[in-house]
């Protein structure tokens, strides 16, 4: 197998405009490993036109406390509406047509952070968007004689409905536009606060098991450590640094390190499957929140109650380090 490239990578703009802007990463760790990253930035009043996409993800909201989302799921023909605030996390499953709208006040963006993956994909590592309107609508791709006949309106109002939109993928609404309420009972079935370190499963959240994905969110203070985990069940990891920095050490094939680099607010890392991970915060502290292939993730933590470490009889853990029974008795007792 060669060697994976894992060096930590900043988004960069697929698109901007008055509404906002679409960030993307591209870099052949995430093609090689299945899995995509994009973010979204919506201005005040900005809107992100209807659309499905060719991957499944979960989104995290970076900033903002009044986002709205609205959604139609396959082979439903309802539209939901939910609220989206700063902590959540929304999934977004494979097929489902979703729009993105910024509700909030005049100087307050909503930022969402969308990790999935691309295993049903175009393109390896990216997420391809298909839009039913704007100027890239796939309505635009058959001729008004179909589209007038498909919709038994005439050829004008085809016109209308296909070429009046002149935004591309973000437009900024005019003053006065209305937006349909967001459903509160819905919007605590379908999305997640997370706010403290944790680990979300399908267990905890059922409608993760739509995506096929997992979350997990780890707070670090200055100088603390998040020791070496890794999955069991070949799920690859995509990490996104929200804010602070420090240092971040993945391990892989043959005990060979793949990474030691520093990392800030912005980066995305790509963990393999099987490999380890461990941070280690800066200063000001470490913000990381992942997503994880699965939805049914199971994180083994060497240091943590069912650390492997722990569980080991000391006989076996003795020959196997070779170390002396004090050190072994020292180092069992520190991961209980």
């Amino acid at each position: 197998m060669a060697e994976m490239d894992l060096t930590p990578k900043s988004a960069v703009a697929a698109f901007e405009g008055d509404g906002g802007g679409y960030y993307i990463w591209s870099f052949p760790a995430l093609g090689e490993a299945n899995v995509g990253a994009g973010k979204l930035v919506l201005k005040p009043s900005g809107f992100a036109l209807p659309h499905y996409a060719d991957s499944a993800k979960l989104g995290y909201v970076l900033q903002g406390e009044d986002g709205l989302v609205g959604m139609v799921f396959p082979n439903t023909s309802e539209e939901v509406v939910l609220k989206l605030k700063k902590g959540d996390v929304i999934p977004v499953p494979l097929g489902a047509v979703s729009w993105w709208f910024n509700n909030g006040g005049s100087s307050n963006d909503l930022v969402i952070v969308f990790l999935g993956e691309t295993t049903k994909a175009y393109t390896p590592g990216l997420f391809t968007y298909f839009f039913i309107a704007g100027t890239q609508s796939l309505l635009g791709g058959f001729s008004t004689d179909f589209i007038s006949k498909s919709f038994n309106i005439t050829k004008d109002e085809a016109d209308e409905v296909t070429k009046n939109q002149t935004g591309v993928l973000l437009v900024k609404l005019e003053q006065g536009k209305t937006m349909p309420k967001p459903n509160a009972l819905i919007t605590h079935k379908l999305v997640h606060q997370l706010t403290v370190s944790a680990t979300l499963t399908e267990k905890e959240f059922p409608f993760l098991n739509q995506a096929g994905l997992s979350a997990n969110l780890i707070k670090l203070e200055a100088y603390a450590i998040s020791s070496p985990i890794y999955t069991t069940d070949s799920s690859v990891q995509v990490i996104y640094v929200v804010g602070g920095g420090g240092r971040v050490q993945i391990a892989g094939l043959n005990g060979q390190s793949a990474l030691d680099a520093e990392v800030t607010a912005g980066h995305l890392i790509v963990v393999p499957r099987f490999f380890m991970v461990a941070k280690l915060a800066g200063e000001k502290g470490m913000e990381c929140f992942s997503v994880i292939t699965s939805s049914r993730a199971v994180l083994e933590d060497l240091t943590g109650k069912t650390s492997v470490l722990r569980a080991l009889s000391p006989e076996v853990l003795q020959i196997s380090l070779n170390i002396n029974p004090e050190l072994q008795t020292i180092l069992q007792s520190k991961i209980n």
